[in-house]
């Protein structure tokens, strides 16, 4: 494998990561060491988000699954008013509310990449979770291009991941995070949260960068 598919499936597996741990806690993310994979695949490209993976590692081993859960719905899903939305539309729209007009774009960018939303899946199409899931896919067509050595369709995924990222996860990134950062009750999430700041903006600085070069 070259270096170049080496980081496309690096990047393809910790976008899928981050994404399960924004989704409600499962058994699996405690028993499969989801933390300590992150970390490990983290470690060389982005040294910072390696290290609060390890810091979510940590905080993992002193929560159950129970206590986890309790800690997502009052981040994410309410009934009370909730520290930190997961919906795009709710910092992007005028309106602040969900299935705005910017969830129809994020939709109809999966499906102009040839994706859409299964009918039994239940979130929403700009839920952070999703998105992150979509820039995991975008990770494993850009692996599948270089190994079949389509440089053109390389550099088309790309270009796909950067106009994404900076029109739908970028702009919303910060306040989402930082709502977790600078809550003191959840010190999973919190590091979760840094880990996922510190890899994005640092993948976003990389495709931008292949894109002009």
């Amino acid at each position: 494998m070259t270096e170049s598919c080496s980081n496309a499936a690096t990047r393809e597996d910790v976008y899928r990561l981050l994404a399960a741990c924004f989704y409600p806690p499962s058994k699996e993310l405690i028993e499969e060491e989801c933390c300590a994979t992150l970390a490990t695949l983290l470690n060389t490209a982005t040294p910072d988000a390696a290290q609060h993976a390890r810091d979510a590692m940590a905080a993992l081993a002193c929560n159950s699954q129970d206590a986890l859960a309790v800690e997502h719905a009052r981040l994410f899903i309410g009934p009370f008013q909730l520290v930190a939305p997961p919906y795009g539309s709710i910092y992007l729209d005028d309106a602040k509310t969900v299935m705005g007009d910017s969830t129809a774009k994020v939709a109809a960018f999966y499906h102009n990449c040839g994706l859409q939303l299964a009918e039994d899946f239940h979130e929403l199409p700009d839920h952070f979770a999703v998105e992150l899931e979509f820039m995991s896919f975008l990770a494993f067509k850009q692996r599948e291009a270089e190994i079949s050595g389509d440089l053109n369709e390389v550099a088309r995924i790309i270009s796909l991941q950067q106009e994404f990222l900076g029109r739908f996860l970028m702009p919303w990134l910060e306040p989402f995070t930082s709502a977790i950062i600078t809550d003191a009750e959840a010190p999973f999430y919190q590091a979760i949260a840094r880990c996922t700041a510190a890899f994005i903006n640092a993948d976003y600085t990389a495709l931008t960068s292949a894109n002009n070069g």
